[in-house]
């Protein structure tokens, strides 16, 4: 056998990959686009398996060695890696918890160690920037406004963002409804200049691109964005602003995140806030906790330099 890549690009199914990705539509309730990475890194699975001349029936511990070598001698990124072995090893457990296969060849499969990253995020200074450079007086820039400033009001996500319908804002509470990952719903208060700006857009402003759905944002034709449309918009907007890093929607969520936990706001708030199933997903941005304790703790500790300077300065001031 050879462990060379198969070249054809064609789609490949199986039942037990048909039965797993219907347990995760219905049972999971996972989203459309989690959906497609999902058949793609099984697609990609059975593809190489088949060069083999191997199914899923007949997959052993040495077919899953040559694909992680295999995908390895790509060069994918370590994150990439990952999820791929993740989802293999989702998919054999299930087969073996639901008595398709008697063995699960992925038991002995190991993630590769991901580097501890801290989230991108943007300063006070650069937010301000970025938020300035839609031109309200027309009507895609005011309309580009309040999504960028609802992205940074409440973290959402780019899908939560273009998923919002009429429905998802009561201005009575500046409550907005979001509905996260596996549609797991949240309501996220946001500040009174977002309620005040997306109120103008609902009352003033929308009404003009002639809407043909509910989507709470939509396009020049009425319809409700996408994310890829949303994309270019925050990079475009980031290049005028002067921001040279990459930024992306998502950097407006860690920098909801980042400056929450910077102004006193505690981890379980921001977990909730962003709608994190565990506390583990929220501790990422850790490091800036680290950081306010360490300023605390040199401007309170008795024997810290900045608490010992002012306690000598007030000494010598009460000197006769």
């Amino acid at each position: 056998m050879s462990s060379t890549a198969p070249t054809t690009s064609a789609v490949l199914s199986h039942p037990i990959a048909d039965r797993y990705l219907e347990h995760l539509t219905v049972e999971r309730g996972l989203s459309e686009n989690t959906l497609g990475a999902y058949g793609a890194d099984i697609s990609a699975l059975l593809a190489f398996l088949d060069s083999l001349g191997a199914t899923l029936d007949s997959c052993s511990s040495r077919h899953l060695f040559l694909y992680l070598t295999h995908l390895r001698a790509k060069r994918m990124a370590a994150t990439s890696l990952a999820r791929h072995l993740s989802t293999v090893r989702g998919l054999f457990a299930f087969a073996v918890r639901e008595k398709l296969l008697a063995d699960n060849p992925a038991a002995l499969l190991e993630s590769p160690k991901l580097p501890d990253q801290l989230p991108e995020f943007l300063t006070h200074a650069e937010m301000d920037m970025l938020l300035d450079q839609p031109d309200p007086s027309t009507a895609l820039g005011f309309r580009d406004r309040v999504m960028l400033e609802l992205l940074y009001a409440a973290g959402l996500r780019i899908s939560e963002l273009v998923g919002l319908t009429l429905g998802d804002f009561d201005p009575q509470t500046g409550i907005l409804r979001v509905f996260g990952k596996r549609a797991k719903e949240r309501l996220v208060p946001i500040h009174a200049a977002a309620q005040k700006l997306l109120c103008d857009w609902l009352e003033q402003k929308r009404a003009a691109f002639g809407p043909v759905t509910k989507h709470l944002f939509l396009n020049r034709s009425g319809k409700g964005l996408t994310r890829q449309g949303v994309w270019k918009l925050v990079k475009r907007y980031a290049e005028m602003a002067g921001i040279r890093r990459p930024i992306s929607p998502h950097t407006f969520r860690h920098t909801f995140a980042t400056h929450l936990l910077e102004g006193g706001a505690d981890l379980r708030t921001v977990q909730l806030l962003l709608g994190h199933a565990a506390i583990n997903a929220t501790e990422i941005y850790t490091h800036i906790q680290s950081g306010r304790l360490m300023r605390i703790h040199e401007q309170f500790h008795p024997r810290s330099t900045a608490f010992a300077t002012d306690s000598l300065r007030r000494k010598g001031a009460s000197k006769p």
